[in-house]
Parts: C-alpha cells; structure tokens; sequence
C-alpha cells in the first residue's frame, strides 16, 4: 500500500466546554438556574445512593435530554488510547480485590465485587461528565451568572457578597475558553521553535526546563494582555454590574423539567433503599 493509498487517520475531537451547540431546542430554552438546580439535585441524589439503579435513571435522563437538545455526536470529544489502557489496568487490579458476588472460573472461585464497583464508579462518573456537558452544550456563559445571583438572593440576608460571587463566576466562565485557545496556540507555537541538539542528559534537562519557564511566562503575559481586554470592554459597556443584572424567572417548562428530576430521585431513592438493607 503507497502512501496515497493509506487511509487518513481521523484527527482527535476535542473537549468543547462552555459553548453552547447551535440550534434550539426545550433544553436549550430552559432557564439556567434551573439547570444548574437539577445538576445540585442529582449531585446530592448520587453521592448519598450511588447505586446502579440510581446511576441508570440519571443516565437515562441524560440521553433523554441530549435527545431532546438534538446534541450531536461530534460535540462529544475523542478518548485517547492512554485513557482506555489506564481504565483497562484500573479494571484489572480492581478485579483482584475479589468479594461478592462470587462465580466459578475453570473450577475457581472468583469473586466479581471489586470489577463491580470499578464499574460502578467509572460509569458513574461518566454520568456525572455527561451532566455537566449536557449544561455547557445548552446554555450560554452569559445566563449562568445571574441565574447564580437569583439561586443565592437569600445569602444577602447573611450579609454575603452574593453579587461579588456572580461576577468573579461570570468572568471565570468568560475568560476559561479564551485562554485555553490561547494556551493551544502558545504550545504550538512551542513546538514549531527548532530545537537545539543537547550532547548530555543534563543538557537536555536544561533545556525542558528553560523552555517550561519561557511557556509559563508567555502565558502570564497573554492571561494579563487578555484582562486588560476584558477590563476595557466591561467599562465600555456599563461596568461589571451588567454581568449579572439580567434577571430571570423560572417558567412552566422550568418547573416541569424540576418536576422530572425530582420524580427520578424519589424512585431512585425508594428503589435503592431496600436494596441496600
């Protein structure tokens, strides 16, 4: 086979976080601290009961809103080779822990338990991933801070910078996609310096070395040049209390929406209690 018969090998997707898919849908309309209300309730729902039942209702829910939200698979990022070899060895010395239950293997006893919980656990925080990126694909940056603002309004009771909290989050969530584009092309630019022969191991060293400081240098230098960008665009458009000033209000999608996630975690609970007696 030439070189211009061998097939292209299909370039790794990336983890897209904090940009929302394109399109519309009920998911998508939904208010964002009603969002963020289901995250914390199911959060609270798997801490307390992690038990498969519990995870399985959540997955459902989950694939049922992606349904819903028309979330292509693209948006889903590659996982890399290293990640499958850490879970496959992660899964081989959990299986050693043994426990129940117990099968039978060519004449010997072997217990399943410690695989179980590895399972349980991976598929567990695979669920947990895929809510998280279920908010980020559906909702913009810009409603999550008020949203936040609106959920802690009885915090100003105890006299807590509930706003300060707000805003410092709005800016967070700005400025976390920017950067890590500008972390990506500093690290190409990187690798695209040629790079001088080091005759010693200690050159070697060296040289990594000089080079991780000039990286983390770059990177202050463009996280600065990027506030003070930042900085100037708020004033230019009213100051910082703009960020979280957009109020908004539950609707009767909302509650709906609070209803299912409310109904899920009351079955989750009864049916995992006499399991775990």
């Amino acid at each position: 086979m030439t070189a211009h018969e061998r097939p292209l090998r299909r370039p790794n997707r990336r983890m897209v976080l904090l940009r929302p898919v394109p399109g519309t849908s009920a998911v998508h309309e939904l208010w964002a601290g009603t969002k963020l209300l289901v995250v914390f309730g199911i959060s609270v729902l798997l801490t307390f009961y992690p038990g498969w039942i519990a995870i399985g209702l959540v997955a459902a829910l989950v694939l049922t809103a992606a349904r819903i939200a028309h979330i292509p698979r693209g948006a889903l990022p590659s996982v890399p080779r290293w990640l499958w070899i850490l879970t496959a060895i992660g899964g081989i010395t959990a299986a050693f822990a043994g426990g129940s239950p117990v099968g039978e293997l060519a004449g010997i006893s072997v217990g399943f338990g410690g695989l179980l919980n590895f399972l349980r656990i991976t598929t567990l925080s695979i669920v947990l991933l895929g809510l998280g990126g279920m908010v980020s694909w559906t909702t913009n940056v810009a409603e999550i801070a008020p949203a936040v603002a609106t959920l802690s309004h009885p915090l100003r009771l105890l006299r807590i910078p509930v706003d300060e909290w707000a805003l410092a989050l709005a800016l967070a969530l700005r400025a976390f996609p920017m950067l890590i584009d500008e972390f990506r092309v500093l690290y190409a630019a990187r690798r695209l310096r040629p790079k001088p022969i080091a005759p010693t191991r200690r050159a070697r060293r060296k040289r990594h070395a000089l080079e991780l400081i000039d990286l983390l240098v770059a990177a202050i230098t463009v996280t600065l040049r990027r506030a003070d960008e930042m900085g100037d665009a708020i004033t230019a458009r009213g100051g910082t209390g703009q960020i979280s000033a957009a109020a908004a209000r539950p609707k009767l999608a909302d509650w709906l929406a609070l209803s299912i996630t409310v109904a899920i975690c009351v079955a989750a609970v009864v049916l995992e209690v006499p399991l775990g007696r």
